[in-house]
């Protein structure tokens, strides 16, 4: 009888490093996720849903001062903070343990940081919406903001110079690092003055004139640097564009800043030049309007992704412009509010749709993007509602024709739509499993 032969085949496993590496990329991605889920919410119902109620309200009184202030502020820092902040803080966060270089990071201070940032973001909202304590929680949503910050800031500088070898940070980096010094200075100023209201003021809302200098501080000092910093890291890739012009960029950047600086002295009109000139810099060191050395990247994304993100910087110049017109008018309350809302949607939000459906799937493990066809459509309502928006304003709040009023809700409602399309877009993408990656 024949004896039968055992085949003994040793068990293939994962060396152990592999495991624990593929453990904490998931950790990662839930931690992303996380932030990016709670932007969206910042997004639509503080930040969105109040803002189409002021407009509403707006546009049946027919005047822009038929609002609260301390609810129109309500709407900004929810929107700024709570959704683009966000953003920023939990795809930095994701992005560690590249820059550390495999040395431990503990996802307990990230999660920590997010605790901290979403509460103090939903307490300011709180406090300005319906005013219940404002004087405490004023102060406590800025402490708790900054704290949140010092925490993501920490965790940064965790990269050490030598780990590097001697290596220079690329030139993007040091644009992200600008940005996030103008968001350090945001913070800090924004804790001094809900100190000062708490102690000094009767209404939970910053003053005319300081407001007008902070919101440049917010936007131009912060969000803009950031925005810029992470397109000359992807935009080359994404939109096939020719290299980098490293030292205009840091020209650009360099302009911006001094005119940040001349806004908070109170120089408006050398403060909007400055970030005109900025702005006209920054075209030429992206060469986002020059001859493409290749094909654009929009595997996964919708076709017109390149039109969308050339149409943003268009109107980032477009707020430029509209800042140096509103100084050179006494009264121009449309004019800046045109201006503000070019920047704010038309350049970010328009920037955070394209980009984000791009990239944000990815990192929240391998995903893919629900629908490209709804990417487009919320891309395009997001366009024409803005550029209802900022004709209305213009047109309606400085009295050039009447029934531009009632264009204001239907902006606002379809930017509503958008956002909410945007939302949705990414939410059903991280709700389906993510592919599954097969080890040899």
């Amino acid at each position: 009888m024949a004896v039968p032969v055992l085949e003994f085949r040793p068990t293939v496993t994962p060396e152990p490093t592999a495991v624990l590496a593929s453990q904490r990329e998931v950790q990662l991605s839930r931690l992303l996720m996380a932030w990016v889920s709670v932007g969206l919410l910042f997004m639509l119902l503080p930040g969105t849903f109040l803002g189409v109620w002021n407009l509403i309200s707006i546009s049946g009184r027919q005047a822009a001062d038929s609002v609260s202030p301390a609810w129109i502020q309500a709407h900004g820092p929810a929107q700024i903070f709570g959704w683009i902040g966000s953003f920023i803080l939990g795809i930095g966060f994701y992005s560690l343990p590249k820059l550390l270089r495999g040395r431990p990071f503990q996802l307990r201070r990230a999660w920590t940081c997010y605790a901290l940032w979403t509460s103090g973001v939903a307490l300011r909202w709180t406090a300005n919406v319906y005013a219940w304590h404002w004087r405490l929680m004023l102060p406590l949503s800025a402490a708790f903001e900054i704290l949140a910050f010092s925490i993501f800031f920490h965790a940064v500088t965790g990269h050490r110079a030598g780990d590097g070898e001697g290596k220079r940070f690329e030139s993007w980096i040091w644009v992200v690092i600008a940005a996030t010094a103008g968001l350090f200075l945001t913070l800090a100023v924004n804790l001094g003055a809900c100190i000062y209201l708490s102690l000094r003021s009767d209404s939970p809302a910053f003053p005319h004139s300081f407001d007008q200098r902070y919101l440049v501080l917010m936007t131009w000092g912060f969000l803009v640097p950031f925005v810029w910093g992470f397109s000359a890291r992807w935009l080359p890739v994404f939109l096939g564009l020719k290299p980098l012009r490293t030292r205009v960029l840091a020209g650009a950047v360099a302009l911006n800043g001094v005119g940040v600086v001349a806004a908070l002295a109170g120089e408006m009109l050398v403060s909007a030049v400055l970030l005109l000139s900025g702005a006209a810099t920054v075209f030429a060191a992206l060469r986002l309007f020059e001859p493409i050395e290749r094909e654009a990247k929009t595997r996964g994304v919708h076709a017109s992704f390149p039109l969308f993100v050339r149409s943003a910087y268009v109107w980032m110049m477009i707020a430029a412009v509209l800042g140096i017109r509103a100084t050179l008018s006494i009264n121009a309350s449309g004019v800046w509010g045109a201006s503000r809302h070019a920047l704010t949607v038309g350049f970010f939000a328009t920037m955070v749709f394209g980009v984000g459906q791009r990239i944000l799937p990815a990192f929240s493990g391998m995903r893919h993007l629900y629908s490209t066809k709804l990417m487009f459509a919320c891309m395009a309502l997001l366009t024409i509602g803005c550029a209802l928006r900022v004709s209305a304003e213009i047109l309606a709040y400085q009295g050039v024709v009447a029934g531009a009023w009632s264009w204001l809700p239907v902006s606002a409602v379809t930017e509503l739509m958008a956002v909410t399309l945007f939302a949705a877009n990414l939410l059903i993408s991280f709700a389906r499993p993510a592919p599954r990656v097969v080890c040899s």
